[in-house]
């Protein structure tokens, strides 16, 4: 199967990689910079389990680069999605299948309106990834699920043709006929850790460490469980310390969430798709979400810091 990751970061990096060493043909899509120098020039370092491998791989900045693909796999922050998009027309034929594996919830209504929504399909990974340096990232997939499946519930052949492709790399998947549910199940995660995390700047091993954490991060998944009810979501999981307390195994103490990622790199995060996301349906489906709505405004307070230190007088 002929594979574009588009936006391989950390997260990219990682399923990309095992990807290629499971044979099928990669291609990572980066930003200009030095983690795409590195991996032009060096390869993938791959770090797990206190060892390094070398992947080869096959990066690019450019999409007209790779022609057309069977499956672009969607991992561009969420505010960067149509800009992103807009570039890879070319690796589009008839048969190409998109699927995001972005954080948070809404990238399958764009995209179903900028590609057709009979092209996109839905998946949320549990894969962690955390960038060291440049060419270099920090592996977590032991025991760590993707789901994929269609947005109408259906176990389609070409979901099982690409859940197939995951198990060929050793990457847990399972193809899923309650997708909506699963996106659910991961957002759950991040809303418990993704914001506590950007705010305090502690890896989760840290984080896990702060015992008025878990308050924390148990009441903003409870108001997120509510809104799920409320939407008539099938969740695997409806008791937030139980959610909680799973999430840091098959992690490394070191593990950063990508929204703290964003921050220490001086950029915007993925907030408004994340914690924002249970704001803004609470109020759709009139559930309040008074932690949510506070752990949102830190990070926005966060973002802002970061804006001035960039640009005095914003």
């Amino acid at each position: 199967m002929k594979i574009c990751v588009l936006g391989a970061g950390a997260l990219g990096s990682v399923i990309g990689g095992c990807l290629a060493e499971g044979g099928s043909e990669v291609f990572l899509v980066c930003r200009e910079g030095a983690h795409y120098q590195a991996l032009a020039t060096r390869g993938l370092e791959l770090r797990e389990d206190g060892k390094s491998r070398i992947v080869n791989v096959k990066a690019t900045t450019d999409c007209n680069e790779i022609g057309l693909v069977d499956l672009v796999i969607l991992l561009v922050k969420s505010f960067d999605t149509e800009a992103a998009m807009a570039g890879a027309s070319a690796l589009f034929g008839p048969d190409t299948v998109l699927m995001s594996l972005q954080n948070g919830l809404g990238h399958e209504e764009i995209l179903r309106e900028i590609v057709g929504a009979e092209r996109v399909i839905a998946g949320k990974s549990y894969i962690g990834g955390v960038l060291v340096e440049p060419g270099v990232v920090l592996a977590g997939r032991h025991d760590k699920l993707t789901t994929i499946g269609e947005l109408d519930g259906k176990i389609s052949e070409r979901v099982l043709r690409i859940a197939a492709e995951f198990e060929r790399a050793g990457l847990r998947v399972k193809a899923e006929d309650n997708i909506l549910g699963k996106m659910w199940d991961k957002l759950l995660v991040n809303v418990a850790t993704a914001a506590l995390c950007s705010i305090t700047r502690l890896t989760f091993g840290e984080l896990f460490q702060v015992p008025g954490m878990r308050d924390c991060g148990v009441a903003a998944v409870a108001e997120g469980i509510v809104v799920a009810r409320a939407m008539g979501i099938d969740l695997a999981i409806d008791d937030p310390y139980e959610i909680w307390d799973r999430i840091p195994h098959g992690l490394p103490f070191e593990f950063k969430p990508s929204m703290l990622q964003s921050v220490e790199k001086g950029t915007v995060t993925e907030i408004d798709f994340v914690n924002g996301s249970v704001v803004r349906l609470g109020e759709k489906y009139d559930v309040p979400t008074p932690v949510n709505r506070t752990l949102v405004a830190c990070v926005k307070g966060v973002e802002r810091n970061i804006m001035l230190s960039v640009r005095p007088g914003v």
